[in-house]
């Protein structure tokens, strides 16, 4: 996987869905590889909000900044960073394990790919936690899944080749796994503050 292709996948996307399908069927991806660019990549939010939280604060509107202290910061960034590669992995999963039922014989390296180029553009939404301003992330962030929807739907009829018909309902089941796992994540985030994870403020 080429870093050239995740940008111009940003640019024009069907055209640069049907290049990386010939690409990776001359030069099929490993799962090795696939997985690097996961690992890599998902370290954008974490690291992000690590030091915008702990640095420079965060806040609701853009004034009243409240600094988080390191000591409390990182235990959340690591449990997001690892909570990031689950969820890819479940969802990649998925993809492997529905793909025959729609008419697609792709492998797992393939599955892996597609599930961490479709979800690059939320992963570059990260750097947006270095100016932790609630409203800004809220909207960086929602306009970043819904491009990542969009590379869904346009991407997966052409990348797994099945019938555009097909690769709707297809698309559709890959975003309700999607979604369950956010939701997933919510509520493993309300236990894990039960149980101590806290932030705590500077100062405080």
């Amino acid at each position: 996987m080429q870093y050239r292709q995740v940008f111009d996948l940003l640019y024009h996307p069907v055209q640069e869905w049907e290049s990386i399908r010939e690409h990776d069927k001359a030069q099929p991806e490993s799962v090795r590889t696939a997985i690097f660019h996961i690992v890599l990549t998902a370290l954008i939010p974490p690291v992000c909000l690590l030091i915008g939280t702990t640095q420079l604060g965060w806040s609701i509107a853009g004034r009243n900044f409240v600094t988080l202290t390191f000591e409390s910061a990182l235990p959340i960034a690591v449990a997001f960073y690892f909570a990031i590669l689950v969820v890819t992995a479940c969802v990649a999963y998925s993809i492997y394990w529905m793909e025959q039922t729609f008419g697609s014989q792709a492998t797992m390296g393939r599955c892996i790919t597609f599930t961490a180029l479709t979800a690059t553009p939320l992963y570059f939404a990260g750097f947006a936690g270095l100016l932790p301003i609630v409203w800004l992330a809220m909207l960086v962030v929602t306009a970043a899944v819904a491009y990542c929807v969009y590379l869904l739907y346009v991407g997966l009829p052409v990348y797994m080749e099945v019938p555009p018909e097909r690769g709707f309902i297809f698309a559709s089941s890959i975003l309700t796994v999607g979604l369950v796992m956010l939701v997933s994540m919510m509520a493993v985030t309300v236990i894990l503050w039960s149980y101590g994870f806290t932030p705590q403020t500077a100062g405080a």
